[in-house]
């Protein structure tokens, strides 16, 4: 037997290493956009828990914000998307926010 298969080590950094390799073979665009779509699930998880939680939703969505704002075309062919989704999500955040807080 190999000391390196039972080291638990060298079995983390040979997966690290692996998972590197893949991530570096992925366009920056596609990574970015998949965090993104996590930061609007993010907001969505927190707008439609039994108690919404607005503090941590808005944080989420001020974060899309700054993704999709800030980068723009550069997002590639998915920036018209994250756009309406930003849209959407800031709606649905309103709404919420309303129906909590009886805002008008």
């Amino acid at each position: 037997m190999s000391g390196e298969t039972d080291d638990p080590t060298a079995a983390a950094a040979q997966a690290l290493e692996q998972a590197r390799s893949r991530l570096a073979s992925v366009p920056a665009e596609t990574v970015v956009t998949n965090h993104a779509i996590g930061l609007y699930e993010l907001a969505a998880i927190h707008l439609s828990a039994e108690t919404p939680d607005l503090v941590s939703a808005s944080l989420a969505i001020d974060a899309l914000a700054a993704v999709v704002d800030g980068l723009g075309p550069r997002l590639g062919e998915e920036h018209p998307t994250l756009v309406d989704a930003l849209a959407n999500i800031r709606m649905v955040y309103v709404s919420v926010r309303r129906d909590r807080l009886g805002d008008a």
